[in-house]
């Protein structure tokens, strides 16, 4: 396949910086919260800056399609384009809500399923992480790897929990302490995409974390895969976005990460599942 268009990075980079400053900006000025689901928000930030992105891709490529968290119907929307934009405008909602620093947008662009561009935003660090497909990861033009850890007792691993956390409180707690028994330390920073990124940068050493969404994740696997890491389903299936779960890690960790998952899942429920 061809590189892709120059103007499809320009334009991931050009919306999630506009999505920074969009979210920075109302960070001083205010703005209102609603409820999706009992822990579950939604701001007005989200969904200025989702507008904003649907609108510069309508400009620039009006027969792509836009899968983003707050204005489509879902993960399962029929696609009309073999090109389309997956985008979370404010992955972190929480920590933004609450005045937590650690949030940022995301946004890939996939051809014919698979994410060929990546882009994520982090305005309180200006942190530009980016990706092409076979071209490599980068965070502000500095070329990322990820880390030589090959042990898990020397690892800093992290996870997330989904808003539905307390009807699966047992299951994630199960696998968490897992973890927090193997691992150097395990980390909960609530943005999957920043997960992603600090990985390929050799932040952490892997992540992991169930109930995701094509939007949290799209661009974050792709960034890790080009800093040389490795993506799969938890299972140990190949990374599909829509599967809803993955293990993202410095490739040395895969197989110990996915072993861990297995035993904890074993000693959960006799027929393998969590």
């Amino acid at each position: 396949m061809p590189p892709p268009n120059p103007l499809f990075l320009a334009t991931a980079v050009e919306i999630v910086l506009r999505a920074g400053d969009i979210q920075l900006s109302r960070r001083e000025s205010g703005f209102r919260i609603e409820k999706k689901g009992a822990i579950d928000l939604v701001t007005e930030v989200d969904l200025e800056c989702e507008r904003m992105c649907r609108a510069l891709v309508a400009e620039r490529f009006p027969t792509h399609d836009v899968l983003a968290e707050e204005l489509s119907s879902g993960p399962g929307e029929l696609a009309r384009s073999s090109y389309r934009w997956v985008f979370d405008p404010l992955d972190g909602t929480t920590n933004y809500a609450h005045g937590l620093p650690i949030f940022c947008a995301s946004l890939s662009l996939e051809i014919d399923g698979r994410a060929e561009v990546g882009a994520i935003y982090d305005p309180t660090r200006r942190e530009l992480f980016t990706a092409e497909r076979g071209e490599g990861a980068y965070m502000n033009g500095t070329r990322l790897g990820v880390s030589s850890a090959d042990a898990l007792v020397d690892s800093l691993l992290v996870t997330g929990f989904p808003y539905d956390v307390h009807k699966h409180r047992d299951d994630l707690l199960t696998l968490f302490g897992a973890f927090l028994s193997r691992a150097r330390a395990v980390r909960r920073l609530g943005s999957a995409a920043l997960d992603l990124c600090y990985v390929a940068a050799g932040r952490f050493d892997a992540f992991w974390e169930q109930h995701l969404k094509p939007w949290d994740v799209s661009a974050g696997a792709l960034i890790v895969t080009e800093a040389g890491g490795q993506i799969s389903g938890m299972d140990g299936s190949p990374f599909d976005p829509a599967a809803a779960h993955l293990v993202a890690s410095n490739g040395s960790l895969h197989d110990a990460i996915l072993a861990v998952i297995r035993e904890a899942r074993l000693e959960r429920s006799p027929n393998g599942t969590l």
